[in-house]
């Protein structure tokens, strides 16, 4: 019974009781007007019936007494009143059984008031995914979902609770939803950029998928790349350096392939060494190289490879000593004409910026050989570069550069041997984060970053580029800067979003197309925690919240939830962590070390 009909029933109480108290008083009216008999046969039958007996004689009045008694006193003939006004189920029934007591009704929610329990939410249903042949005789209990299941779980639709699953890889090769296996993601710091990227890297790498994490700053993915059993490289002073000039795996397999394919791949590589030298010099002059620099560097690079020995790779140094020697293949392209005069004039500027590589900020990392090189079959790469200071802008967008180069390097080879026949088919997944940094560096690096990053996909190369915002675009020098790293958006298959700003978003929707739902929405998860909250562990209304938008079709909202594998193996805030936790972190990192060096099992047969 609802709360209207218990009103309704307390309403027709009030009116049985109003009708019985009319009859009443009609019922003396009329024997105070009636004589003899009839006076007493109604006063008779109207006492039989206000006492609810039985009638004990017939009068004109006893039946509209033993009526009106019945109103009156809305009593059963053994005087049990009905609470309802009502006649009771024995009075119905007249077989003389005892009065069933109405039932205590408890709504749903509890009662209204004080004390009553009302409760103003009710949990919804628990949702569940199953295969139409599963859940065929649930129907039509059961709902489809338009959440794409191509590539790595990634976690549930914000609004639906379906299982969302992507990556640039497999929605290029599998699905088919994009055109280019590249990703660019933004989203304000601390929200989970590096956690959803670091899903995708280790759902990939289960696949087979190769992640080459080039630069990492933090770092954020070197503990998962040891967990996967990958190659973890260190850079920065005194950790180890990149020779720049070091063909590297491109050099190995073009000697291995030989022939007319092993020295087009020569090519490719003298090609890759010379845009690195010449984004080196970039970044310490601040501004791009002139044409005819470029011209002389790729001569000096050309004596220097048919000069040196095989086996060994030339170094920076070896650079400087062929301008000041100025062989003629070299003379050749500065148009000196036999004049020494104008042959120093056209290589000093480029003879002083490699002085400023070796001796400035630079040269400690990049003069030297190379002090690990990338295995062309670990599982996995990271170049860890953490090691380099805040401060050492000009450093950490070198050592990205390098690295990137190095990596990409890599891959080129990689296929290439595949092609040849000489090596199985390898797919490659690289994770390119804190974008803004080597952007800021200098001006013109943005060209060397699309040179490295445009043709990912002839070279069978995902790839995923991660930034705070489009302002750190617009922050580069020029107007041809920015527009070329506007590209970068416009060019990838995804574009994922974490919480930004509302202008921000407004700006991004003008290159990806955002419909103004999905600009409010994503702006909603850049707030910060209410003041009121005091707990340990409260976290962004945004965390863990992403808007991943394809072309012009609708964003899809996710939630993702990590698991505690991934929790220790990410945690960005290390910094921040008690000392208690610290300590507890450091033992369960040497207990998994001890465990994986013994690789033995322990007592019983359990794996250590």
């Amino acid at each position: 019974m609802s709360r209207r009909e218990e009103k309704r029933a307390e309403r027709e109480d009030r009116l049985a009781e109003q009708r019985s108290r009319a009859a009443l008083a009609a019922r003396r009216s009329g024997e105070d007007g009636d004589g003899g008999d009839a006076r007493s046969g109604g006063r008779s039958g109207g006492r039989s019936g206000a006492n609810g007996g039985t009638r004990e004689r017939p009068g004109p009045h006893g039946g509209a007494g033993q009526a009106g008694g019945d109103r009156a006193g809305g009593r059963d003939p053994d005087g049990a009143r009905d609470t309802s006004g009502r006649r009771s189920a024995r009075s119905a029934r007249g077989d003389g059984a005892p009065a069933r007591p109405r039932e205590l009704y408890v709504p749903p929610r509890g009662w209204h008031g004080a004390g009553g329990g009302r409760v103003g939410y009710l949990d919804p249903p628990t949702m569940w995914r199953a295969t139409t042949v599963q859940a065929c005789g649930m129907w039509p209990f059961a709902a489809g979902s338009g959440s794409p299941m191509t590539g790595v779980p990634l976690g549930q639709h914000l609004f639906t609770g379906a299982t969302v699953c992507g990556d640039p890889l497999n929605w290029f090769t599998r699905a088919r939803y994009i055109s280019n296996p590249s990703l660019f993601m933004l989203g304000m710091p601390g929200l989970g950029k590096s956690t959803l990227v670091n899903r995708m890297l280790i759902g990939l790498a289960a696949t087979g998928v190769v992640p080459l994490v080039l630069g990492d700053l933090k770092p954020d993915y070197a503990d998962t790349v040891r967990a996967l059993g990958g190659q973890v490289i260190s850079i920065g002073r005194g950790r180890g350096g990149i020779n720049v000039l070091d063909p590297g795996a491109m050099g190995e397999a073009a000697v291995r392939i030989g022939g007319e394919a092993g020295e087009v791949l020569k090519a490719e590589t003298h090609g890759r060494v010379l845009n690195m030298v010449a984004a080196l010099i970039t970044i310490v002059r601040g501004r791009p190289m002139d044409d005819h620099e470029q011209s002389v560097l790729s001569a000096v690079l050309h004596h220097l490879r048919e000069r040196t020995s095989p086996g060994r790779a030339p170094l920076l140094p070896d650079l400087l000593r062929v301008l000041t020697e100025g062989p003629d293949r070299v003379r050749a392209v500065t148009l000196d004409r036999g004049n020494e005069t104008r042959y120093r004039d056209a290589v000093d500027p480029l003879h002083r910026s490699l002085l400023g590589i070796l001796d400035g900020p630079l040269g400690d990392t990049f003069t030297s050989e190379t002090s690990t090189r990338i295995d062309p079959n670990a599982p996995a790469v990271c170049i860890d570069i953490s090691g380099i200071g805040e401060a050492d802008t000009q450093l950490t967008a070198a050592a990205m550069l390098a690295a990137w180069s190095d990596g990409l390097g890599t891959v080129a080879a990689s296929h290439a041997l595949a092609d040849a026949g000489l090596a199985p088919r390898r797919w490659f997944f690289t994770v390119l984060d804190e974008l803004w940094r080597p952007l800021r560096a200098a001006s013109g690096i943005v060209d060397r970053i699309d040179a490295l990053t445009r043709l990912n996909r002839s070279l069978g190369l995902g790839d995923a580029k991660i930034t705070h915002t489009l302002k750190d675009a617009e922050a580069l020098g020029t107007d041809a800067d920015r527009a070329k790293a506007r590209g970068f958006v416009e060019r990838a298959g995804m574009v994922v979003c974490a919480g930004l700003p509302r202008t921000e978003m407004e700006e991004l929707g003008k290159v990806v197309g955002l419909s103004q739902r999905e600009i409010e929405l994503v702006s909603s998860w850049s707030s910060p925690p209410g003041w009121g909250m005091t707990g340990e562990h409260e976290e962004p209304p945004g965390r863990g919240r992403f808007l991943i938008k394809v072309g012009g079709r609708p964003g899809i909202p996710i939630k993702v939830a990590i698991t505690d594998a991934e929790r220790r193996l990410h945690n960005t805030n290390t910094r921040w962590t008690t000392d208690e936790e610290a300590v507890e972190q450091a033992a369960a990192r040497a207990a998994r070390d001890v465990a994986r060096a013994a690789g033995q099992t322990g007592p019983g047969g359990w794996s250590a």
